[in-house]
């Protein structure tokens, strides 16, 4: 059997998949971090909010009616309240001006009102921020409360657009006065209480709740003072401009007529009873005759030119409206069909020699030459009425000519006339006007309108707004909740060592043989005495950690089992990893299975081996491959562990080139014809390229990599440098945490079940 396939690396579709097995897992490993994270939060925020002191809001409604009883006909000069959305934004404008703020202080003496200050919105602007207000105005800017305000602005950058200042605000802002304005500007809230409807809502925060409640009253009370005062003023400036221009238009009415009267009087006209000349009155006389007689004479005219056209095409002039129901015409056809029908019964019976049917027939052809007579004499008719028609339209036309040539004569003196009459009429009709128009506004700068109401005044807050506790501790737990998850997260993602087998699949391309869990002092106990951890698989052969090596042997062994690998080389990333152990146990394990095992120790730098076989002072892989001495004098046979040893020998300063020779290639060569197989302890393969140069004498390379603790950037680096040859059979987990490791997904549920088999074992 050829080399086993290392798995492939997922793509990132199938590694971003979301897997319930590694939430789970990740909730079970960190839910200790993520809640004391919260709870720290929440302490934090829970002292927080005990330093901030209580603030209580009053809120009083005033209601803008549109529908208020209006006097009949007037306030066409006065400002009127259409409510939209942009007429209600203006109004909560208005409140919140500057000007309209400086009247509220000033008539209720909050520039002398030293409760007032007690509101910490007047904080000073020029004071920095410490953390914890930072803080704290982070947590309650997600809190939606009626309590929250934004800071107070500067009062002289407010500009009241809405209306225009009146004297007493006029000019600069008095130094007295500044601090109240700042005070009422930064805790005051005005909105609407509903989306559709038009009821504004005043809020004032104060740590004073007496306060709050008077200085909201202050505000709704100013504000229906304020559109009084503006009504009032308005009035006022209409009724004095309406009396000022009545003056004049009387006096232009007056003079107006007096110049129609003259007017008439140089020119000697005179009128009827509807007030124009006589010789008007005729010549309208016959404008009007004269369209009656042209409208007669086009009927006519059209009757007689479809009788022609009949005439013309040889018709019938019984098909003529004017013609078929004219005259005699009914009752001559009424007769003509009678006839016809007693004809058309004696026909039945008789011939039309019978006697009386040419009696009957007679009587037909006289009916006929009657209808015929009577047609023509019709059709004549028509034609002498259209004559006459023509013949007194002519008459009528001559007539108008002539009234219209003694009418010429006054043309130019009618229309001065006429032109005197319309400025007069105008003139009389724009003073009676403003006449009306200033009676009313007199009367209206004395009327009170309703279009504003308190209806709902602010009371005393009996519960304070700010903070509110328990969307406090919510919004507090939230962030705490999401900084202990994102703790977590971030732990993980900085955890720089391997946990689990999938990671060292997906990572590293390399298969898991083996996971050897950490041991602890009572599990090297026995009746002789403490037990070193290499010789476990001889005094305990049945334990975690002996099937341990005998999995890892199996691995081993399974790579190519066609022909079973003999030389394999331990090696790990970095020093403490534990690879010495292996090496040590995976020989120890051989040997209890029967196999002629050699172990040599080919950590030239710091042979660890050496020392815990207590070798250091003999001879062995240096010396042998100097050619000190020979293969008999450096093979030490290990009684305890029942396996022949070859340790690291004195010291070198070439231990690469020493690894790397022909020599040792034979030495290695001569070896597997000799034994079963031959483990090869070597440095770690991060900070020395021994581990290399050894692995082209190898079958096979273990890689120890040490439980959630070795740099995986470091493993992956050593990985490459040992991957070119394609001899890394697999990956050992040493030192593995059993209870970390039972938090760790599919991986946790074998060492947790492996856990208790094997304590059911040992209890039996």
């Amino acid at each position: 059997m050829t080399d086993r396939t290392l798995p492939t690396v997922p793509n990132d579709e199938a590694s971003n998949r979301f897997d319930l097995h590694e939430a789970v897992s990740f909730t079970w490993r960190q839910w200790k971090f993520v809640l004391i994270v919260t709870a720290l939060v929440c302490v934090i925020g829970y002292v927080l909010m005990l330093q901030q002191t209580p603030l209580y809001t009053a809120n009083a409604q005033i209601l803008l009616d549109p529908d208020r009883q209006k006097m009949p006909g007037g306030e066409a000069n006065l400002p009127q309240l259409t409510l939209n959305i942009p007429a209600l934004d203006s109004e909560m404008a208005i409140i919140r001006s500057t000007a309209f703020l400086r009247r509220v202080v000033e008539r209720n003496h909050f520039d002398t009102d030293s409760t007032l200050y007690a509101s910490p919105a007047t904080a000073s602007e020029d004071s920095s921020p410490s953390l914890w207000s930072q803080v704290l105005s982070l947590v309650s800017s997600l809190i939606p409360s009626g309590a929250s305000y934004a800071a107070a602005p500067r009062v002289d950058d407010g500009v009241d657009k809405a209306r225009p200042a009146s004297a007493e605000t006029n000019g600069p802002i008095p130094a007295n006065i500044l601090p109240a304005l700042r005070t009422l500007r930064g805790a005051l809230k005005v909105s609407r209480t509903d989306e559709d409807g038009y009821v504004l809502t005043i809020a004032y925060t104060s740590a004073n709740p007496a306060l709050a409640a008077r200085i909201a009253n202050a505000i709704a009370d100013a504000y229906l003072v304020d559109k009084l005062d503006a009504r009032f003023d308005a009035a006022k400036r209409a009724s004095s401009w309406l009396g000022d221009r009545l003056v004049a238009l009387q006096q232009q009415a007056h003079e107006s007529e007096e110049a129609v009267e003259v007017f008439r009087a140089q020119h000697g006209l005179t009128q009827s009873a509807n007030g124009v000349t006589l010789t008007q009155q005729q010549l309208a006389d016959l404008n009007a005759s004269l369209v009656a007689a042209k409208a007669d004479l086009a009927q006519k005219k059209a009757q007689t030119e479809l009788l022609n056209s009949i005439t013309a095409r040889g018709g019938s002039l019984q098909d003529m409206p004017a013609i078929t129901n004219s005259g005699a015409l009914p009752s001559l056809r009424t007769q003509l069909s009678s006839l016809s029908e007693q004809e058309a019964k004696l026909l039945t019976r008789y011939d039309k020699s019978y006697p009386l049917v040419v009696n009957l027939d007679a009587q037909i052809r006289d009916v006929q030459r009657s209808i015929a007579t009577e047609i023509e004499r019709l059709a004549a008719s028509m034609r002498n009425d259209y004559s006459l028609a023509q013949a007194r339209v002519a008459s009528l036309e001559a007539s108008l000519k002539q009234a219209t040539g003694q009418t010429n004569l006054d043309d130019a003196t009618a229309v001065q006339l006429h032109e005197l009459q319309r400025t007069a009429e105008v003139n009389k009709t724009l003073f009676e006007e403003f006449l009306k128009q200033s009676k009313i506004t007199q009367a209206d700068a004395t009327f009170e309108p309703q279009d504003a109401r308190i209806i709902t005044p602010a009371l005393v807050p009996t519960t304070p707004t700010y903070p509110r506790k328990t969307q406090f501790m919510t919004i507090t737990l939230l962030i705490g909740f999401l900084t202990g998850v994102g703790g977590a997260f971030a732990k993980e993602k900085l955890r720089s060592g391997f946990t689990t087998p999938k990671e060292i699949e997906e990572q590293l391309g390399l298969p898991m043989l083996a996971s050897v869990t950490r041991l602890l002092p009572r599990d090297l106990k026995s009746e002789g005495g403490p037990l070193l951890i290499h010789e476990l698989p001889i005094t305990k052969p049945l334990g975690r950690y002996s099937e341990a090596i005998r999995s890892l042997r199996s691995g081993i062994h399974m790579t190519d089992v066609d022909h079973p690998p003999k030389v394999i080389q331990v090696t790990s990333a970095a020093p403490s990893e534990g690879k010495t152990t292996i090496a040590m146990s995976l020989a120890a394990s051989a040997a209890v299975a029967k196999l002629k095992v050699l172990f040599i120790d080919a950590d030239l730098r710091h042979p660890s081996a050496t020392r815990m076989f207590g070798l250091m002072r003999a001879r062995g892989l240096v010396d042998l491959l100097l050619g000190e001495v020979t293969l008999n004098d450096v093979l030490t046979f290990n009684e305890s562990g029942g396996y022949w040893v070859l340790c690291a020998g004195n010291k070198t300063q070439n231990p690469t080139d020493l690894l790397g020779s022909e020599k040792m290639k034979t030495l290695v060569a001569s070896f597997k014809q000799s034994y079963d197989l031959i483990v090869i302890d070597t440095p770690p393969s991060g900070p020395v390229i021994d581990p290399v140069v050894v692995s082209q004498l190898c079958d096979k390379i273990i890689y120890v990599i040490r439980w959630g603790a070795t740099a995986r950037e470091l493993v992956k680096q050593s990985v490459e440098q040992l991957s070119g040859h394609r001899k890394i059979a697999g990956a050992v987990f040493n030192q593995v945490n059993e209870h970390e490791a039972q938090k760790y997904g599919k991986y946790a549920y074998s060492y947790y079940y492996g856990t208790r088999y094997y304590k059911n074992y040992y209890t039996e």
